[in-house]
């Protein structure tokens, strides 16, 4: 029989790889709660209709990489492919748009998406991501934008990673960019490709996001927003601009950050380096002011952010600063009787926080064997003499050095 692996687009994390993503996750969430962020959890699948309406039916991943099937009851169910929608999702159905705003909310978790695996993309893959649901202000937008960047200094991956930022505009900017945007294209819309002919017709400012050769030398000529923006909308990104300099947050202007539904506005961002080949974007995000009224929700303005943990990985592994493992302490009973005054002493490690271990089996040479492949920095052999003692021994297993210790001392020794 051939052996079974894991499904084509996922993988499993073992030894240093699930500790890069744990570490991803665990700084992430101590630096969000620093920042005044509480943690929510959604279910895994949801109403089809969260996605649809969340990300747009003519957008790819609705179309074309979304997990969805018809339950046995016949409900058609969907395997989330982002946080978002989830999210704003739980907000309505949950009662929470009228109390406590704004609701500042920090996630992770696995999504999935039916997309052609790479380096750094799966499709089972895990997101940190922030929002903040309920503020109009340009404040909530740098200041999400400044816990990223937080994030990425404390893994220490930052070094090599370009904020870029760009406006969307408010409803009146967009309207009048849009129509900028579908005479400049129409009149090169025989060379556009396929997919940006679609597009023309459907949603023409994500052509300006295409990865076609020839559509991105179309597009280097094409209008940007700025001589579209209300004065209003203008205004709002020089404050946003003025915040990020506040909050020592670096940043470069990227007229050509898209996004692709009409409920995106004001301020869109990515976190890129060009150390993970094509897909260099590490996070990124914006503002959604009518994703929960697309929820049945009130309109509530809201601005967040998404990062793959797996890419943050892939930076940790590639010069991050990754903790490593913790190095237990090995007890070592020698003789059947003194198995359960180390397995007392074991225990009262632990309770100190000291990681410990114990072998299952074998005479002391084996016990001691095991412990030096576990890395272990020291070990507590205990035997007749020591237990009638009160003592027990204690080896530096780097210094290659012993001495006896007192039982009760021993957890304040290695803790």
């Amino acid at each position: 029989m051939t052996a079974l692996q894991p499904v084509r687009g996922t993988r499993d994390f073992i030894g240093d790889d699930f500790r890069r993503m744990h570490h991803v996750a665990s700084t992430a969430r101590r630096i969000a709660a620093l920042y005044g962020f509480e943690e929510w959890a959604t279910p895994i699948f949801e109403d089809t209709r969260v996605f649809s309406r969340g990300l747009g039916d003519t957008s790819d991943v609705v179309s074309k990489e979304m997990y969805s099937f018809e339950d046995r009851g016949g409900d058609s169910v969907t395997l989330r492919p982002e946080a978002t929608a989830g999210l704003c999702r739980a907000l309505v159905s949950n009662g929470l748009t009228q109390t406590n705003l704004p609701r500042k909310i920090f996630y992770t978790g696995p999504m999935f998406r039916y997309e052609r695996p790479q380096k750094g993309r799966y499709r089972q893959f895990h997101q940190i991501d922030i929002e903040v649901m309920g503020a109009a202000e340009p404040l909530a937008d740098a200041e999400v934008i400044a816990c990223g960047w937080h994030v990425l200094q404390d893994l220490g991956i930052a070094d090599g990673t370009i904020l870029e930022v760009n406006t969307l505009g408010d409803t009146a900017s967009r309207e009048a960019y849009r129509a900028a945007l579908v005479a400049y294209f129409t009149a090169h819309k025989d060379a556009l490709s396929h997919d940006s002919r679609v597009r023309l017709e459907k949603n023409p400012q994500r052509i300006l996001d295409s990865k076609d050769e020839t559509d991105r030398a179309i597009v280097a000529g094409a209008p940007t927003i700025d001589p579209f923006l209300t004065p209003d909308a203008a205004a709002f990104f020089s404050s946003v601009e003025k915040h990020l300099a506040r909050f020592g947050v670096p940043f470069r202007r990227n007229p050509r950050i898209v996004r692709g539904l009409d409920y995106y506005s004001h301020t869109a961002f990515e976190f890129v380096t060009d150390r993970l080949g094509a897909q260099g974007t590490v996070m990124g995000g914006g503002r959604y002011n009518g994703l929960v009224e697309e929820m049945g929700g009130p309109p509530t303005p809201c601005v967040g952010w998404a990062a793959g943990m797996e890419r943050l990985s892939l930076l940790l592994e590639d010069g991050g600063v990754t903790p490593p493992a913790p190095r237990p302490v090995a007890v070592i009973p020698v003789g059947d009787a003194a198995e359960g005054p180390a397995l007392d002493l074991m225990q009262a490690l632990r309770r100190a926080g000291v990681v410990a271990e114990i072998a299952y089996r074998g005479n002391l040479k084996r016990r001691m064997e095991r412990a030096n492949r576990l890395g272990a920095r020291a070990a507590v052999i205990l035997g007749d003499e020591e237990i009638a003692a009160g003592v027990a021994q204690l080896r530096d297993l780097d210094a290659g050095t012993q001495e006896k210790v007192p039982l009760a001392e021993v957890p304040g020794r290695l803790g």
